[in-house]
């Protein structure tokens, strides 16, 4: 595996009350999808902004494509866009503008492209970007970052403030920049889980500053399951033990858990408990991230 992006041991404290990253470990390769999901303060910005060199790290390692970007040459960093979640250019800047500025900076800036993804999303060329409402403003900011046609690709919350069409057309066009073959590798975190599951190979989950799960997003949906066990009478048998299971909540006779399954032949000796029945049911992407920190399974 040619690994892309990561991350050892990294750490980044804001008081010794406040850990935003944990002695984070986080391997990316070359060439995939990986979305880095968690709730809100899980340390998912600091993370990417450490990658980027923005702030520095109290302790550790953080590398994209082999080097620490908070002291790489611009010859590197060119390879890399980054759109920040907050990301705003100068409001007395036009599209055109930005463009002709990018293109002092990437190498490899694709002018036509950026054109192309202009028509296509409507992006007024010669309007101050400060004139241009927040969702336009976004899209802009991702059209300039996707036209440099970086090797590496980091998205934080990107469809943040857009509608539905737009969030739609960013979807198809990350679609055909994987599709093309160009090695390109793209890192994003966000909360609109049904957007990551068409477009990521893998999933990290980060809670306070840690990554907690990680996987394919094809392992998981093949393999994740919730599943019910319905006893009759008021409780389940004694020391009653679901295999595979992840986390488990008891509400009377009903045992609810999330579990691992490599075949469902591992719930048969549950099955062969007399008075049992056995309901499972698949899960999407967003369902797993619920079931992950849903504080009534334990």
């Amino acid at each position: 595996m040619r690994v892309a992006i990561e991350t050892r041991q990294l750490t980044k404290a804001y008081g010794p009350d406040l850990v935003a990253v944990d002695r984070l470990d986080l391997q990316i390769e070359a060439g995939s999808v990986y979305g880095l999901i968690g709730r809100n303060g899980a340390g998912k910005t600091t993370t990417l902004r450490l990658l980027m060199g923005l702030i520095h790290a109290d302790s550790g390692t953080a590398q994209i494509l082999g080097q620490d970007l908070w002291k790489a040459p611009p010859e590197l960093r060119q390879k890399i866009s980054y759109v920040s979640q907050g990301h705003m250019a100068p409001d007395w800047m036009t599209l055109e503008d930005l463009c002709r500025y990018n293109a002092h900076f990437f190498d490899r800036w694709d002018q036509e492209y950026a054109r192309s993804l202009a028509r296509r999303w409507d992006l007024p060329s010669n309007r101050a970007l400060g004139k241009l409402s927040g969702g336009t403003q976004r899209l802009v900011a991702l059209a300039t970052a996707i036209a440099a046609r970086p090797e590496i690709l980091i998205l934080d919350e990107p469809a943040s403030g857009l509608d539905p069409v737009a969030r739609r057309a960013l979807r198809v066009c990350l679609t055909e920049i994987l599709s093309h073959g160009d090695g390109a590798t793209l890192l994003l975190s966000t909360h609109l889980l049904p957007d990551l599951e068409r477009l990521a190979s893998h999933v990290g989950i980060m809670d306070q500053g840690r990554l907690v799960a990680e996987g394919s997003v094809e392992d998981w949906q093949r393999t994740l399951r919730r599943v019910q066990i319905v006893f009759d009478g008021t409780h389940p048998p004694a020391n009653f033990v679901i295999p595979g299971a992840i986390r488990t909540r008891t509400t009377g006779p009903v045992v609810t858990a999330l579990i691992r399954i490599e075949n469902e032949s591992q719930l048969d000796p549950v099955r062969q408990i007399s008075g049992s029945r056995v309901l499972i049911f698949t899960l999407s992407l967003e369902e797993i991230f619920v079931e992950f920190f849903d504080c009534s399974i334990s």
